[in-house]
């Protein structure tokens, strides 16, 4: 499987990168506009990838652009709902509100922090990627 993760906070990012790198290949991103430049860069490679996990608040582009983002682009290709990337949002940020965003905007799954192991690979296999 190939993984990106985009998250701001170092030691999330470390304990992130190494739980998802279990699962297959995890390119990390620390900002939004980095997630974006390497999800295109990766369709014009033609090795896309099969789960994205966003933070929500990250500088320079946050969570929720990045994800709009990424499903214009794919509406753009011409990817079908069937054949998107699975969106995984990572967030501190668990009220109404920004869980209903976020799902409005296309992501598969919204993952609270902090991060629970088992919860998180139970989300993974809901998702059918492990």
């Amino acid at each position: 499987m190939k993984i990106l993760l985009a998250e701001d906070d170092f030691a999330t990012r470390k304990f992130m990168d190494k739980q998802l790198s279990q699962y297959g290949e995890c390119d990390v991103m620390v900002d939004g506009e980095e997630a974006v430049d390497a999800f295109m860069m990766a369709l014009e490679d033609n090795e896309p990838y099969d789960l994205v996990c966003l933070d929500v608040m990250m500088p320079v582009m946050d969570g929720y652009q990045v994800l709009k983002a990424i499903r214009g682009i794919e509406a753009q290709k011409g990817i079908s709902k069937k054949n998107s990337v699975k969106v995984i949002m990572t967030t501190a940020l668990n009220d109404e509100r920004n869980v209903k965003l976020a799902f409005e905007l296309g992501c598969e799954a919204y993952v609270g922090k902090p991060i629970d192991v088992e919860k998180f690979e139970k989300v993974l296999n809901k998702l059918g990627l492990i």
